[in-house]
């Protein structure tokens, strides 16, 4: 009987690592179907909206937030903008990167809220791909008076009712995408 006990705890060490293999992939299975709902949903929100809130922090860390037309988000979401480089959002952003970009459903059963770091772009094949007709008025400098502002995204909230992505029910906590653990 003693001979035996060694291949038995073999036997069930072996079945409890495959069950426990088998849930984790489960795991990770259920958890990129949930980013890529998430994914889907804030792409459709970014896209509707047309406009959102670029939030940078002023020389006394309050927020600062104002509209903005940015360009569609990439593949990766990274978001671009175009701005005038003498304004208050380039100092705030040449002191403190860090960013908050805020897009509202059309119908304002949810949003999107990307938090990541931004950075200013001056370089003129950039800023040529990335330019809209309707901003000539603006810029009437274009080479010196128009500049870029890439946020690239860290972590994201979405949420949308109609599209069954709710908060906590708790704590209202909106479920949250971390681009570091997507490919």
């Amino acid at each position: 009987m003693k001979h035996l006990r060694k291949p038995i705890y073999i036997i069930f060490l072996i079945l409890f690592l495959l069950i426990s293999f088998k849930n984790f992939s489960q795991n990770i299975e259920q958890k990129d179907s949930i980013n890529n709902k998430l994914i889907n949903a804030a792409r459709e929100i970014m896209v509707a909206s047309g406009t959102c809130a670029l939030i940078t922090l002023d020389e006394k860390n309050l927020p600062m937030v104002r509209v903005m037309s940015p360009f569609l988000p990439e593949n990766d979401f990274k978001v671009w903008f175009g701005t005038n480089p003498k304004s208050r959002k380039v100092n705030q952003i040449k002191k403190n990167p860090k960013v908050t970009l805020y897009y509202l459903d059309n119908d304002v059963s949810g949003y999107v809220v990307i938090h990541g770091t931004a950075q200013l772009v001056d370089d003129q094949k950039e800023k040529e791909k990335r330019w809209k007709v309707e901003w000539e008025a603006f810029y009437p400098n274009r080479p010196e008076g128009y500049l870029l502002i890439k946020v690239s995204p860290e972590w994201m909230e979405v949420l949308s009712f109609k599209r069954g992505i709710v908060g906590n029910p708790i704590t209202w906590k909106a479920p949250v995408v971390h681009f570091d653990s997507i490919k």
